[in-house]
């Protein structure tokens, strides 16, 4: 008898050590792939494959700063318990440390300092988070899953907007960060707009048209219980278009035989999308330097020698607004590397990064041939020491670093204007700031980039009246309001920086005051 309980003991540990490990291997399975269809598999078993990933960028150094690794982060107690819980999302915190050093003088103010503690402290509390899984199927018959989130931050202006963005970099502490950012910039916009964004870490990229239609279909099966032209309006972002936003859109009308809502901005000219929202955010950074370049340095865009980062939306109608002024457009860049104009980029070298951005989806190593200018691999606009009067990085957060910011300074860099959202890191900001003599202008991504989802709003307008108004018409309000959001950050600061922090911050706190949301 005690030789068969030790047997049975034996035999129990095996079981138990293999069930151990297998549960191992499927906890570090990112994104596995369910196969369904291998021959080599039997009929209802399932076989769950491992999906390559893509390594996430690092942020130690930002970590460091936000934990309290320099001055700056320690001025702002009442921000530790927030710091303490949100360790896990470094860019998040970073959002939020660059917006509070903008605002410290407001926070010391003898009369509403604590009050406008309070507020900011409630303003970097998501109102709400959904979070869910999105299955797909890929071309082979497998099913796929991602991860998905909307970050509804702040409705005290109106009804939660902002980007859905779809990226293998995509998580809860991205979003919340773009969301943060979100909510003072469509403030300033004055339009009824509260702040939100979401997205998912899919990666359209070497992926088919069915591949993407279906994965945008599942997306918004869960999406469309949350969204309403009252309550959220998502738009497009990274590696969401118009082709995205089609699919997504064609999905939510299966579901709701609701058809002519403004549930979505960036739609077709087709079906409710405005003239101009491709183009507003590229165009919108344009305008407001060309009103800041004119007004505090007495120049003109004429001539000027600007490099963009980037080669999607945004880079691409800002560099065709450039031209459009007089500039040279010196550089545009993807992840793998630059096309460097060295007398400036031509109306032809345009056309042929629209057709392989637009049409083939290609990168710009295989459009050397076509264009005038040379290509660098593994290199950004910034760490090419290139002579330039105007910077504009229009690709994705932190491109500009310390060492780059310098470099720029010392090649005569007058202004940086931030296409993308935090596009440049706290110790490049730092940098502008030391410099701020020779290079005296710098306008952050929450007044810079405002033209986008300014002309969403106006599509929500146009989709409320049931009417369509003409290219020029959005244009003309367009640039309107970005000179209202000039004017705006030149009385709210002592410099554009800060004015583009504060005037979005104040609008925002004095509604939840007169909501009764902070008192």
């Amino acid at each position: 008898m005690r030789s068969l309980l030790m047997l049975l003991l034996a035999v129990l540990m095996i079981v138990v050590t293999s069930v151990a490990a297998s549960a191992h291997n499927y906890k570090s399975c990112d994104n596995p792939t369910i196969d369904t269809t291998s021959p080599s598999t039997t009929q209802n078993k399932i076989r769950i494959v491992p999906t390559s990933t893509k390594a996430r960028p690092t942020t130690t150094s930002t970590m460091t700063s936000i934990q309290g690794g320099d001055s700056a982060s320690n001025r702002f107690p009442f921000l530790n318990d927030l710091r303490r819980k949100y360790q896990h999302q470094p860019v998040f915190l970073q959002a939020v440390e660059e917006m509070a050093i903008a605002l410290e003088p407001l926070f010391a103010d003898p009369q509403k300092g604590e009050f406008y503690q309070r507020a900011f402290v409630v303003m970097t509390e998501p109102e709400r988070t959904i979070s869910f899984r999105v299955p797909w199927e890929d071309d082979a018959g497998n099913m796929r899953f991602n991860r998905a989130w909307r970050v509804e931050f702040n409705s005290a202006l109106g009804p939660y907007k902002g980007g859905l963005r779809f990226h293998p970099t995509v998580d809860e502490g991205i979003l919340k960060f773009l969301g943060f950012e979100q909510c003072f910039k469509n403030a300033l916009t004055g339009l009824p707009m509260g702040g939100g964004k979401g997205g998912s870490d899919f990666d359209p990229k070497g992926k088919s048209d069915a591949e993407v239609r279906r994965f945008c279909e599942s997306f918004m099966t869960e999406l469309a219980r949350h969204i309403h032209p009252s309550t959220d309006v998502p738009a497009g972002d990274i590696g969401v278009g118009g082709r995205e936003i089609g699919y997504m859109y064609g999905q939510y009308k299966r579901l709701t035989n609701r058809h002519g809502e403004g549930v979505l901005t960036g739609k077709s000219i087709l079906f409710g999308g405005s003239h101009i929202r491709p183009e507003a955010t590229g165009w919108g950074v344009v305008y407001i330097s060309k009103l800041a370049i004119e007004r505090q340095l007495g120049r003109s865009l004429e001539g000027a020698r600007c490099a963009v980062s980037g080669s999607g939306n945004v880079a691409q109608y800002a560099a065709q607004k450039l031209m459009q002024f007089g500039a040279k457009v010196i550089t545009m860049s993807d992840s793998n590397g630059v096309l460097v104009f060295d007398d400036g980029m031509t109306q032809n070298d345009w056309n042929e990064i629209i057709h392989a951005k637009q049409v083939q989806r290609a990168r710009l190593h295989t459009i050397e041939d076509k264009v005038s200018g040379r290509y660098v691999p593994n290199e950004s606009p910034w760490s090419l020491n290139l002579e330039l009067d105007f910077a504009y990085p229009c690709a994705t957060q932190n491109e500009v670093d310390k060492d780059d910011a310098e470099s720029l300074v010392k090649h005569g860099l007058n202004g940086l204007f931030e296409g993308a959202n935090l596009p440049t890191s706290m110790a490049a900001q730092q940098v502008l700031r030391d410099n701020a003599e020779s290079c005296p202008l710098y306008i952050p991504g929450k007044a810079s980039n405002a033209g986008g989802v300014g002309v969403s709003g106006f599509e929500m307008s146009q989709n409320a009246q049931r009417l369509q108004w003409k290219p020029e018409e959005v244009d003309e309000k367009l640039q309107e309001l970005m000179s209202n959001i000039y004017d705006q950050i030149v009385s709210a600061g002592d410099t554009l920086e800060n004015g583009s922090n504060r005037a979005g911050f104040i609008k925002v706190a004095d509604a939840m005051k007169q909501l009764g949301w902070v008192y």
